[in-house]
């Protein structure tokens, strides 16, 4: 075929899973199911009979799309909502998740008609929540900050257990041993965070001295230290998945220049990572084979939702100060999506009996429990008691680096609840080196006297040194959170 119908096709293909998008936004669904429904549509079992079977080709592609969403899970993520729940989310990821695979996998040995090899299979891939589908819904729903904290951070930190045990069952034709497993384990997950650690923090020093020429190239920076943290971490034998989110939470809440730009790209990069695995997902299920395993799923699907889901959050959360009602809905808001289904590929390559079998229970379990569990939401949270606090919105931050003039210019946006709202331009006290330069409101832009008030939708561009830099930042959000006798109330803009 030529490559203008090529790209023609493709584009085409892109542009309806975003369309598909805004229907899935409107609905409450995670764009996934629309995804994976075009990749049906277009499969063997669809119109254009596009043939695809090459798990192995599946398998390469699902973790490299699998590193990017987690990147930009990473980079979006705000350290200042996910701190207070990391030791909680740790948990959750090693223990909650290894209770859920025992459970899971017990249910499916004594109901379905597997081995213990498959059953435990089902249990590892089933574990992990999809940071993809965990980002694009529950950024939506005002929920306290720990709680969606948590489940980000879950979503990140999860991946990395579950495959270490996947590719350990998959290769291994008798049961491992045990210690053994602990070990590797401990060690991976252990070095994988340091080197996602110190990747992410030289870099981020190296991108803050360093004025590249053009601020695109910010952006591709950021994103490819992510992704060579991922590298690294593999070659030293170490979890690539934690080390990717690890680098990208430290570069994404580093104080870098053009912040906002490298989210959008980020952002862009993983929609396109994400409409690529579950498309090709779509194509490599058999539609004749998933009809067959609907019971099945359903079975394990129920055993996980309301009986191992529940019971890992409960066991490894004790200690952390969640009341019942953040437990029920983290328990709910597990979400499934692509990391369940690529990694029930790592069994097909590996030729594990009973490998197609797997891939199609839990393709069926990540689509029918997506629908069950996305759009209902919003009325679980508001069943268990939650709601959002009544913190403003962060300012958005972007920074250019003036290069030779040891200066650097920040354009801050000025949200609808901010406190700045009101606030006189003297009365931000801004640290000497600083100064409010120019204000654009309702499309037109002004010098400011030192008594023009702010308002809210208004967009700053403040000049600095490089030297204050930092302190005028920390004091804008500081009046943006507390007004401007922040001071007064303990608050640094930190």
């Amino acid at each position: 075929m030529r490559l203008d119908i090529w790209l023609l096709l493709g584009s085409t293909l892109i542009l309806s899973a975003i369309v598909a998008v805004r229907l899935s936004h409107h609905l409450g669904l995670p764009s996934l199911l629309a995804y994976m429904g075009i990749g049906l549509f277009i499969g063997e079992g669809g119109p254009f009979h596009i043939n695809f079977d090459n798990a192995e080709l599946a398998e390469t592609l699902g973790l490299a799309a699998l590193v990017l969403i987690l990147a930009e899970g990473g980079i979006t993520t705000s350290w200042r909502n996910v701190r207070p729940a990391v030791p909680a989310a740790v948990s959750v990821s090693t223990l909650g998740t290894l209770i859920s695979i025992v459970v899971t996998a017990l249910a499916a040995l004594w109901l379905l008609d597997v081995d213990w090899r498959v059953a435990f299979l089902v249990g590892a891939v089933l574990a992990p929540t999809d940071a993809a589908a965990v980002f694009s819904v529950l950024r939506r729903l005002p929920l306290p900050p720990r709680l969606t904290g948590l489940l980000e951070a879950e979503s990140g930190f999860n991946d990395a257990p579950v495959v270490i045990v996947v590719i350990t069952l998959s290769t291994h034709s008798t049961a491992p041993d045990l210690l053994e497993l602990a070990g590797i384990m401990v060690y991976e997950l252990i070095a994988g965070g340091l080197i996602g650690i110190t990747i992410g923090w030289l870099g981020a020093q190296a991108l803050r001295r360093v004025a590249l020429p053009a601020s695109g190239l910010y952006p591709i920076a950021v994103l490819s230290l992510s992704v060579g943290s991922y590298g690294t971490a593999a070659l030293a034998h170490a979890s690539g998945f934690l080390a990717v989110y690890v680098s990208a939470l430290v570069l994404g809440n580093a104080r870098l220049p053009h912040r906002p730009a490298t989210r959008g790209f980020a952002e862009g990069v993983a929609w396109l990572a994400q409409i690529g695995v579950f498309v090709m997902l779509g194509l490599l299920a058999s539609p004749s084979d998933l009809p067959g395993q609907i019971i099945p799923a359903l079975i394990i699907g129920f055993v996980l939702l309301l009986v191992a889901r529940p019971l890992s959050v409960l066991l490894s959360t004790i200690g952390f100060g969640m009341s019942l009602g953040e437990k029920a809905f983290a328990s709910w808001a597990g979400l499934r999506g692509a990391v369940p289904i690529v990694l029930a590929t790592i069994p097909m390559v590996q030729n594990v009996q009973g490998s197609e079998t797997l891939f199609a229970i839990v393709f069926n379990i990540v689509v029918l429990f997506t629908a069950l569990q996305g759009p209902t939401l919003p009325l679980v949270a508001r069943w268990c008691g939650l709601r959002g606090g009544d913190e403003p919105r962060e300012l958005d931050v972007e920074a250019a680096p003036l290069g030779e003039l040891h200066a650097e210019l920040l354009e801050i946006r000025i949200p609808p609840d901010s406190r700045l709202n009101g606030v006189e331009i003297f009365e931000l006290r801004l640290p000497p080196g600083a100064s409010v330069t120019l204000i654009v409101r309702d499309g037109n832009s002004f010098v400011p006297e030192p008594t023009t008030p702010l308002r809210a939708g208004d967009t700053l561009l403040i000049v600095s040194t490089d030297t204050v830099r930092e302190a005028a930042e920390r004091r804008m959000r500081a009046v943006s959170r507390r007004g401007k006798l922040a001071g007064w109330f303990g608050e640094s803009g930190a």
